[in-house]
């Protein structure tokens, strides 16, 4: 497996190296352009190839996407010359820049997306809701991680604090990345404990102080761009340019926040989703050029654009429908950020011990500066600790400022060297850390927390068919009462629907339906599950008078297939028995479960023998010629699984002639994947018209044979 996936990273550097030599006498514009297009074509492979590496062994994703830019970048294997490139497919640039303009332009629009995406995923009713505690440890770990990374650049590069790269390096050791820790915090099903949503609410601010800190520090660099140093710059000059970049910030974020029900309705003049979510990335590119202008950092103004439409019943919709833009884009900034590293300074000792320095000061800052506030606040020793760790990691907006610092030249080689290893070694060790501390026994808080102000409320439909059907009618109902409607995650069963200030998260587990919702949304909840279960017993009655299922499987019967080759590899010989002992239909389905429990796809015998004999009750598998079609879906098998018996003496098995059944073939699939269950039966039914083929089964001594025969090539 492993060899053919790295052979599959390498088909496009070799379509690269063969095709390059067709541009070569293009004009300057054209030699460009087809250049970009074969950088990008690599750099989407080698993003997914690394990505998907680093993940099977759990890793983020983020860190192959970097380690991919850094390995196919110009300082590595990008500069080897290839035909028609003599200075490699990511020649070094002579520019600040270690990629073409191009390139990085491409990466300047993934950072926008990247942040707008973030501002969209925002959860400002947490964040007000803990805005006190949050604000307070956001606060201190903001000052402290500015304080210790500042100081760390003063004594590494013998600079005053207020030497630009000192405050650079104060920035990026604030940038706290919440994914990882979010993703934590919800396997251990801590999301909404009070560690948890003090650990977001924390994040929100230490987001926004950072961004307003990076306005103000971008606005004093221009300000003393024309000094060798930072000293003599008056404080007044300093505080005009901080209550400009705040005023800005605050100015736009307050109008979005004010505006944000006109804007939504403004974007849905625009009709269909697609159109308003791409308009809303329209708006976010313009507020990016606009904040840019004034001297502000591109990415605040994607932000705010995100966190005013956050609020709004469109915000899901939006990143749902620009998720596919996300994941070409994104990526490939990662990528772009993995190239500007230069390998050599990279593994430079002075690099290495400063990055590992750094690095230390940083995870202590947020351990320190996060922890020590929240034991005022309420949390003991256990809390504090694992809201310390969970600041502790960074990733996209440290990238992302680390990105900024360079393009201005403030950042050098090995600076930027040094926030690569503080951002991959924090990202690779806070997980342990975060895991660690939320292992320790106990509550996190001195008090018994209280619940938070939603209300669950569930049924249980007894069959997960039926809750299934419910789900996709209630689904289809919401979206007529002019409700988005976005599926979270479809194997999970977690969906969301949002109208105006109405939210409700849909869960299905098994048989199961829950709906978290606000207490005064609650009457609105059980009026449309009722009308839901009043329609689907109207929509029952009238599919039991109009159909006759009889009718149905004698057409079943009778009809034809194609026949799949790959769907009939499923029949193993292992799983087959040409002398079934068993006399009635309730043995004859036991015996062949314990036939499927050779294929070593059961993991509950007693669940899938409960599922097959319920399906059985509904309507008998019996057909015609003496065949019977047990079958089932079941939470007890982790793949699709087949057996085949056959019984010398037949068994009566209610087959639509009459006649006892002697060929019996079970298929039994996972209730909540997918797999060709239907069209395995109907390739088998199909085959089974042909009554040489029966007779050739029944005569068959060894199981080999019985395969043999249904998976014949000439059907």
């Amino acid at each position: 497996m492993k060899s053919h996936s790295a052979t599959l990273f390498l088909v496009p550097v070799l379509l690269v190296a063969g095709s390059a030599s067709l541009f070569a006498n293009e004009g300057s514009v054209a030699e460009h352009m087809s250049l970009l297009v074969l950088q990008i074509g690599v750099i989407l492979f080698a993003v997914r190839f690394f990505g998907f590496l680093v993940k099977k062994i759990g890793i983020p994703s983020v860190l192959g996407e970097l380690l991919a830019g850094v390995i196919i970048g110009p300082f590595a294997l990008g500069a080897i010359p290839l035909p028609g490139l003599p200075l490699g497919l990511f020649p070094v640039q002579a520019s600040t820049l270690a990629v073409s303009t191009e390139l990085y332009g491409f990466a300047t629009v993934a950072s926008i997306l990247l942040l707008f995406a973030s501002g969209l995923e925002t959860d400002l009713a947490l964040f007000l809701r803990y805005s006190v505690a949050g604000g307070i440890v956001g606060l201190g770990g903001v000052i402290f991680s500015f304080s210790l990374g500042g100081i760390a650049g003063m004594l590494l590069l013998d600079a005053p604090f207020m030497d630009s790269r000192c405050l650079f390096l104060g920035i990026l050791s604030t940038a706290t990345s919440v994914g990882i820790t979010a993703r934590i915090l919800s396997d251990k099903k801590k999301m909404d404990s009070p560690e948890g949503v003090t650990i977001l609410a924390a994040a929100v601010f230490d987001d926004v102080l950072g961004i307003i800190m990076l306005a103000i520090v971008l606005g004093f660099v221009t300000a003393v761009s024309g000094s060798s140093s930072a000293h003599g710059v008056d404080p007044a000059l300093i505080g005009m340019i901080a209550a400009k970049a705040f005023g800005i910030w605050l100015g736009f974020t307050a109008l979005g926040l004010v505006f944000h029900k006109q804007l939504a309705r403004f974007l849905k003049l625009f009709r269909h989703s697609y159109d308003f979510s791409i308009c809303a990335l329209g708006i976010a590119l313009l507020l990016a050029g606009l904040f840019e202008k004034q001297g502000l950092a591109m990415i605040i103004g994607a932000y705010v654009t995100g966190l005013s439409l956050s609020k709004t019943d469109i915000a899901t919709v939006i990143q749902e429908r620009i998720h596919g833009l996300y994941e070409f884009f994104v990526p490939l900034f990662f990528a772009v950020m993995g190239m500007l590293v230069n390998v050599r300074e990279l593994f430079s000792v002075d690099v290495i011990l400063f990055g590992l320095l750094y690095t230390l000061l940083s995870v202590a800052s947020k351990v320190f500066g996060c922890g020590l506030p929240a034991l005022g606040l309420g949390f003991n020793v256990k809390g504090a600790l694992r809201i310390g760790a969970g600041m502790v990691p960074r990733g996209e907006v440290a990238l992302i400022i680390a990105g900024i610092g360079i393009t201005a030249g403030i950042l050098n080689d090995q600076l930027f060297g040094v926030v690569i290893m503080m951002t991959l070694l924090t990202t690779l060790f806070a997980p342990p850390l975060l895991n660690a501390t939320l292992n320790l026994k106990g509550r996190g808080t001195r008090k018994e927390s209280k619940s938070n102000s939603m209300t669950t409320i569930s049924w249980d439909f007894i069959s997960d068919e039926i809750a299934d059907l419910v789900i996709d009618t209630l689904l289809k109902n919401l979206k007529a009462e002019g409700f988005y409607v976005q599926m979270m995650n479809i194997d999970d069963g977690l969906s969301q629907a949002r109208k105006d200030s109405i939210s409700l998260s849909i869960t299905e587990t098994e048989s199961k339906v829950s709906i978290e919702t606000a207490p005064e949304d609650l009457a609105f909840v059980k009026a449309s599950m009722y009308e839901v279960v009043v329609g689907l017993h109207e929509l029952i009655d009238q599919l039991k008078t109009s159909s006759d299922p009889v009718s149905l499987k004698k057409d079943i019967a009778e009809g034809t297939t194609r026949t799949d080759k790959s769907i009939l590899s499923k029949i193993n010989p292992a799983s087959i028995s040409c002398s079934l002992k068993g006399q009635t239909k309730e043995e004859i389905i036991s015996e062949m479960i314990s036939l499927l429990e050779r294929t070593g796809y059961v993991q509950d015998r007693e669940q899938v023998l409960q599922d097959v004999l319920i399906r059985e009750k509904t309507m008998s598998t019996g057909m015609q010629k003496g065949i019977a079609l047990p079958h089932g879906k079941s939470s007890g098998v982790r793949s699709l699984c087949t057996a085949v018996g056959i019984s010398k003496k037949g068994v009566d098995f209610g087959s639509l002639d009459g006649i006892p059944s002697r060929i019996f073939i079970m298929v039994v699939s996972p209730k909540k994947s997918s797999g060709p269950h239907v069209q395995f039966l109907a390739a088998i039914g199909s085959i089974l018209r042909d009554e040489g083929i029966i007779d050739r089964i029944l005569c068959a001594k060894k199981s080999e044979e019985v395969a043999d025969l249904l998976q014949a090539t000439d059907h």
